[in-house]
């Protein structure tokens, strides 16, 4: 079940930075239900402030936290990348007006270095070096090399002995009148050591604060409870803490804070390491994801992502991965080890209906093969089988009955008020009918006989197939495929549900991908917003254009390419060919790495225009889609349907819990080199699967803002070999 911002307790902060501070990702973090961004002022100049602030706001309603610099010592701008001090050496440590000196080691602020007495210890960066001051003068301080290392700008320092620090930095106060000037409301206080400085913040921003006290000093600890009176929420930071703290202690001493700021009745936050990882790697240790869940546990209220959004390689895999921890937490996961859930916690789209249906018969029934009356049906129907027992056609468990029959043709909903398009019913020989039981199990077959389902018969009813195809197709055409199919299959219809016995047998297994497995992948992957493609056609560049603007207009994860590999109409491209040709696509490098998922849809085309266009949405949501490509005549044929039918349709639908992405007919503008809807006046040519077709029967040339080079030569390599390319 999708997670939101409305239905998650946890709440999640995350860091913008040179990783995140693009329009994708900010709206991908603000679609996982992110809280808070956090502009972290000691890695962002004030002359940045102004412009990085309007740039989130412009993008994204998440409200935005200053963290301020605060009562803090960091290594200035050092005068080359890296500073490497031997050990038993002697520095000069000098202020940041001085930083562009090579020989000197710089500490900001300055009047810093007017505080230090001679044997004074430095840490810096966590201890990587140390250093002790071991000559101190009104013209230089000069300092004792304890444990070497490289030593880089703007990193953390910690003097080991007392030095009392003001809460704001002039920059602080500076940032916080831009702040105000924008309408924040939200500061983190970095380094909160007394009561009196969440009061100075108040003072300082002049409005009404939001003030989150960060608690990652001695002195913080120690006035911990007065501390938390006076602020509005508090923030374990255990990075800058574990200076200050022995890091074995640091697990109870978070559990204390989170204890102290529980009886205060204050909000309390977590920061620092949680998937530490994942700056580099796409998922996060065992160990991260354990101290994440027990974090909860302990009663922190919402979870801090600092580097793994602000620098790291995956921010939108990180906060997906929070989301589903705090999901998880959530779910009160308590049950028995023995009934603990197959499928993972989802951030994915919930199935149709709520529930991915799943009917695969247990061995024990398998057992009732033989003494079960049979029922031979056509290969589309076992398709239909196949798709309903996997829950590609989520929440049917089976074959429509009367009253469902005709709740779907007359509002496109089923009886229980679900959203629902298309009927999915099991026409039967009048003669097969009356050898059926009036209810109970069959076994569906093949015509070789072999089984392939369980059905168990709820109904056997009558339809008017000229009707029925009326309400269904718009027409009674027999010129309409669909209608041809549903007249010739007769007026007797069997209802009831499916149960799978195994899976149809197809030299395209290999891409044929049940939902739960999509939605595996999916998560697997790290996606939750997911575009889906419907197509019956090789892939040609209009394609391309419609994949590739999805992918960027909505921010996705992933792409999930997911032809028909079913019966096709003659003149259809063959399954495998399609499949091939997207492989190659991909191989190409058409899409952006690791954006692109292929699998075959193991169905056949209806030809119900709109009502197949909404009813193939459905199917990939169940799959794990979030948005769907519908083109301008989706699963039409000829002139049956009218441009708008689809657009129509989904309006009257009203939220299918997947967003349609609608595209007109999209051609080639030769003069301007790019692709553009035909109706928009300029020169565009056409493209088409019916075009490509007519060019390669034909032996036409076709030009590669057409088709690839690389599918042409595929294409045509088939045609010369005499292997078949088109259905018959």
């Amino acid at each position: 079940m999708t997670e939101t911002n409305h239905q998650r307790r946890t709440e999640i902060l995350c860091t913008l930075g040179p990783s995140s501070m693009n329009e994708r990702v900010i709206a991908r973090l603000e679609d996982l239900g992110v809280n808070l961004f956090r502009i972290n002022l000691s890695h962002t100049a004030l002359e940045d402030l102004p412009e990085v602030i309007d740039y989130i706001q412009s993008r994204s309603q998440v409200p935005i936290c200053l963290d301020t610099e605060g009562a803090q010592v960091r290594t200035g701008t050092l005068g080359r990348k890296k500073l490497r001090l031997r050990e038993n050496r002697t520095i000069e440590l000098v202020g940041q007006s001085e930083a562009a000196r090579e020989d000197a080691l710089c500490l900001y602020p300055d009047w810093v270095i007017d505080r230090l007495e001679v044997g004074d210890l430095i840490s810096i960066d966590f201890n990587d070096v140390l250093v002790q001051v071991c000559e101190k003068s009104a013209v230089r301080t000069m300092v004792r090399v304890l444990n070497g290392g490289k030593v880089r700008s703007n990193k953390a320092v910690t003097l080991h002995g007392e030095l009392s620090l003001p809460p704001l930095t002039e920059k602080d106060r500076a940032a916080l009148r831009i702040g105000a000037e924008r309408g924040l409301r939200h500061i983190a206080l970095s380094f909160a050591n007394a009561p009196e400085d969440v009061d100075a913040i108040r003072d300082a921003f002049g409005r009404e604060a939001f003030v989150i006290s960060k608690i990652e000093c001695r002195a913080g600890l120690a006035n911990l409870e007065e501390i938390a009176r006076r602020s509005d929420a508090i923030l374990i930071d255990r990075g800058d803490l574990s200076r200050e703290v022995a890091i074995e202690q640091i697990p109870g001493v978070q559990k204390r804070i989170i204890g102290v700021a529980k009886r205060v009745s204050r909000p309390v936050y977590v920061a620092t390491n949680l998937l530490e990882s994942m700056v580099k790697r796409p998922t996060p240790t065992r160990a991260e994801v354990n101290d994440v869940y027990n974090t909860l546990v302990d009663g922190a209220d919402g979870l801090v992502l600092a580097a793994e959004t602000a620098i790291g390689r995956h921010p939108v895999g990180c906060a997906n991965m929070i989301a589903r921890l705090a999901a998880e937490f959530e779910s009160g996961a308590t049950s028995p080890i023995e009934t603990l859930p197959e499928d993972p916690r989802s951030l994915l789209v919930e199935p149709h209906g709520g529930r991915l249906i799943r009917r695969d018969a247990p061995a024990a029934e398998l057992a009732e093969i033989e003494s079960l009356p049979t029922l031979a049906v056509a290969g589309t129907d076992l398709m239909d089988c196949q798709q309903l027992a996997n829950g590609t056609y989520s929440p049917l468990t089976g074959f429509m009955s009367k009253e469902t029959l005709e709740a779907v043709l007359e509002d496109l909903h089923l009886p229980s008020g679900v959203g629902w398009p298309m009927p999915i019913i099991l026409q039967v020989p009048e003669e097969a009918a009356r050898r059926l039981p009036e209810r109970g199990r069959v076994v569906l077959t093949d015509a070789a006989g072999a089984p392939h389902a369980f059905l168990d018969v709820e109904q056997v009813y009558s339809i008017d197939p000229e009707q029925v195809a009326r309400r269904w197709f718009g027409t009674d055409s027999p010129n309409h495929p669909g209608v041809e199919r549903l007249l010739s299959g007769g007026a007797t219809v069997v209802a009831g549900d499916v149960t799978s016995i195994g899976r149809l047998r197809s030299p395209l297994s290999e891409y044929q991908l049940t939902p739960a497995q999509t939605r595996f992948l999916f998560s697997h992957k790290g996606w939750s917003r997911v575009v889906g493609f419907h197509t019956r056609n090789v892939a040609h560049r209009v394609h391309e254009y419609l994949q590739l603007t999805a992918l960027r207009e909505t921010h996705a994860d992933g792409l999930y390419i997911n032809p028909v590999i079913g019966p096709k109409k003659a003149g259809d491209f063959l399954p495998d060919l399609i499949l091939e040709s997207y492989r190659l696509l991909i191989d190409t490098g058409a899409y952006p790495a690791g954006s692109v998922l292929l699998g075959g849809f193991a169905t056949y085309s209806r030809f119900s225009g709109p009502r197949e266009a909404v009813f193939t949405a459905l199917c990939r949501k169940n799959m794990g889609c979030s948005h769907f490509i519908v083109g301008r005549d989706h699963a039409g044929v000829a002139d049956f349907y009218k441009a708008d039918d689809t657009r129509a349709m989904f309006d009257q639908l009203g939220s299918l819990g997947i967003e349609p992405i609608f595209f007109p007919q999209i051609g080639y503008n030769p003069d301007r080199a790019e692709y553009a809807a035909t109706e928009s006046g300029d020169t565009v040519e056409p493209i088409s699967g019916t075009q490509v077709r007519s060019a390669l029967m034909s032996g036409e040339a076709i030009p590669t803002w057409f088709m690839r080079q690389e599918i042409q030569d595929f294409l045509r390599a088939e045609i010369v070999e005499g292997r078949p390319v088109f259905s018959a």
